[in-house]
């Protein structure tokens, strides 16, 4: 297959079940969100590859930082309504963050094999029905 699945990552390590994403034919990519002091390209207006080709997303940036709720604000604005977002959350950010994170679905804990297992079916029946 020719689709990935990008993990928004802070610090870009490689996630701990891609393996398992990968034997099921998805390539993981991996964004370590911006560099400290820079802008995301995807909110300078240059665009983001990266995100805009991914056919699912795992959004683990720190929601604290203005910069990193911008950057999953856009994901909603621009990316293809079909491509499933899943959100990582620590406690209390989903009541913090109520209207940014309406309508994606969120993890409270690190994705495991069997998240990533769901996540893997709904990007095939996003790219069936395409």
């Amino acid at each position: 297959m020719d689709d990935y699945i990008l993990f928004d990552i802070p610090g870009g390590v490689e996630p701990a079940d891609g393996g398992f994403l990968e034997q099921l034919g998805h390539r993981v990519m991996v964004c370590p969100g911006p560099a400290s002091g820079t802008l995301c390209p995807i909110l300078t207006g240059e665009g983001c590859e990266l995100a805009e080709s991914a056919h699912g997303i795992v959004f683990e940036l720190d929601l604290e930082r203005a910069q990193h709720r911008a950057i999953l604000a856009r994901y909603k604005e621009k990316l293809r309504s079909d491509v499933p977002i899943r959100v990582v959350v620590r406690p209390g950010q989903a009541e913090k963050y109520p209207e940014l994170i309406k309508g994606l679905k969120l993890w409270t804990h690190t994705p495991v094999a069997g998240d990533l297992d769901a996540l893997a079916a709904e990007v095939e029946a996003a790219d069936r029905s395409a």
